[in-house]
């Protein structure tokens, strides 16, 4: 898998790809675009295409990490 090309929070976009998702969660692009299906992950939907806002991710994983 290839690494993402983000070194800080500050470089990202400001909606994700599940191509970005998965190369900052080190994941697959098959689980991360699971992932986004999934209720309660901060996916967006717009048209046929799925972005998460990058704050929303964040807070999702730090949720998830218990911080």
């Amino acid at each position: 898998m290839k690494n993402s090309m983000y070194k800080t929070y500050e470089e990202l976009p400001l909606y994700l790809n599940a191509d970005t998702v998965a190369k900052l969660l080190g994941i697959s692009i098959s689980s991360a675009y699971e992932l986004m299906n999934e209720e309660g992950f901060p996916s967006v939907r717009i048209g046929k295409r799925l972005i998460v806002p990058k704050e929303n991710l964040q807070a999702w994983v730090e949720s998830h990490l218990g911080k």
